[in-house]
C-alpha cells in the first residue's frame, strides 16, 4: 500500500476536554500531539491514523478510508485501543503512563503523561556530532538500560511485548531517568489466521531476524535483541547491521571487536549475545540480562587495552549453557 501524507489536527483544536497545542511526532500508524487538559496539565495525545490506509486533507478532522481498506483499518483501531487499555494497567516509573483513551473523528486517541526531555536517539546524535569518545560512558549505558529492563519486565508481566525497541523509543527525562515509549509495533505482529493482516512493523538494524519472517516465533527473546541493538547504538553511534545484510554477510563480530578498549569485555559480550541470530543463543530472560548488566565490569584502559577474549568465549562465560525456549507473553491483539 502506498504511504500518504496526512495533515495533523489544527493547533488550538478543542478535543474531548483537551486543547491541541502542536504536533510533536508522527509515524506510519499515528500522530502525536502536545496538548493541555482542562486543569492545564500537559499531556501527549497519540492519534491512530495509519498513513497507508487513511488520508486526511488539510482543514479536515476525519480521514478518508476506502471500502477496501476499511476492515483492516478497523482491526488496527481495535488493536490500538487494546494497546492503550493494556498500558493503562502498567504503573512503572520507566514505562510511559497512559491516563486516558477516547473515540473522536472516527478514530481513537490515547492520552499519555507528558515528560520534558529528549530521546536517547537525539542524545546519541548530539554526542556523535560533537565527536565524543567513547560516545557514552559504560556506567551511563548500564544504568539507563538496567532501568529500561526493569520497566520492560513489568510490560512482559502484563503479557505485552514491545517489538520496536530502539533509541528513538527510549526517552530521557530532564532528570536523566529513562522512559520506554511507543508500543505501536506490538499490535502489528500477528493475528488470527482468519482475520485481515496488518503489515509487521520493524526498524532495520534493531529488529530481530524473527520479525522478518511470517512463521518464526516471537517472544521476550525478540525484545532482548532490540535491547542489545540499542546498547550497541549507544556505543558505536550507529545501528547494528540489519538482518537482511547479516544473512548475506554477517559482520557483527568485527563491528563489536572495534569497541574493544573503549568498553569492557563484559558489556561487549552482553551486546553480542543479545544480537545472536538464533533466539536460543540469546539471554532467555530479562532477569538474566538485568543481572549481567548490574555485574561488576573489568576496568577499561583506553591507552593499552589487553588482548580481548573471543566473542564466543565472552558469551559462554557470561551466560553459560542455553536453556529451552521459554513460554513468553502473547502479543496484544492476538
Amino acid at each position: 500500500m502506498a504511504t500518504q501524507n496526512n495533515s495533523p489536527l489544527p493547533d488550538g483544536l478543542e478535543l474531548c476536554g483537551y486543547r491541541i497545542v502542536k504536533k510533536i511526532a508522527s509515524g506510519g500508524f499515528s500522530i502525536v500531539y502536545l496538548a493541555y487538559d482542562e486543569d492545564g496539565n500537559a499531556v501527549a495525545i497519540k492519534e491512530y491514523l495509519p498513513s497507508a490506509l487513511a488520508l486526511r486533507k488539510p482543514g479536515e478532522l476525519s480521514s478518508h478510508v476506502t471500502a477496501t481498506n476499511m476492515p483492516i483499518f478497523h482491526l488496527g483501531m481495535k488493536c490500538f485501543f487494546e494497546e492503550g487499555r493494556a498500558l493503562a494497567k502498567i504503573a512503572h516509573p520507566n514505562v510511559v503512563r497512559v491516563v486516558n483513551f477516547f473515540r473522536a473523528n472516527e478514530t481513537v486517541y490515547m492520552v499519555m503523561a507528558y515528560e520534558s526531555g529528549r530521546t536517547l536517539q537525539d542524545h546519541i546524535l548530539h554526542r556523535r556530532d560533537k565527536g565524543v569518545k567513547p560516545l557514552m560512558s559504560e556506567q551511563f549505558i548500564r544504568n539507563i538500560f538496567a532501568q529500561i529492563i526493569s520497566g520492560l519486565r513489568e510490560v512482559h508481566a502484563n503479557k505485552l511485548l514491545h517489538l520496536d525497541l530502539k533509541p528513538a523509543n527510549i526517552y530521557l527525562r530532564v532528570t536523566g531517568t529513562p522512559l520506554l515509549l511507543d508500543f505501536g509495533a506490538a499490535r502489528q505482529a500477528s493475528f488470527n489466521s482468519d482475520m485481515p493482516k496488518l503489515n509487521t512493523m520493524y526498524t532495520p538494524g534493531f529488529a530481530p531476524p524473527e520479525l522478518y519472517s511470517k512463521t518464526a516465533g516471537i517472544g521476550p527473546w525478540s525484545d532482548i535483541y532490540g535491547l542489545g541493538a540499542s546498547i550497541f547504538a549507544c556505543m558505536a553511534g550507529v545501528p547494528p547491521q540489519p538482518w537482511d545484510q547479516r544473512k548475506a554477510h554477517d559482520k557483527m563480530d568485527s563491528y563489536l571487536a572495534k569497541l574493544d578498549g573503549m568498553y569492557s569485555p563484559e558489556i561487549i559480550g552482553i551486546v553480542g549475545n543479545c544480537l545472536q541470530i538464533n533466539p536460543l543463543d540469546r539471554p532467555q530472560s530479562l532477569f538474566e540480562l538485568h543481572k549481567a548488566l548490574l555485574a561488576p565490569a573489568s576496568e577499561v584502559k583506553n591507552d593499552q587495552p589487553p588482548p580481548p577474549p573471543s566473542l564466543g568465549d565472552r558469551f559462554r562465560s557470561l551466560f553459560g549453557k542455553k536453556g529451552k525456549k521459554p513460554v513468553g507473553p502473547t502479543v496484544i491483539g492476538e
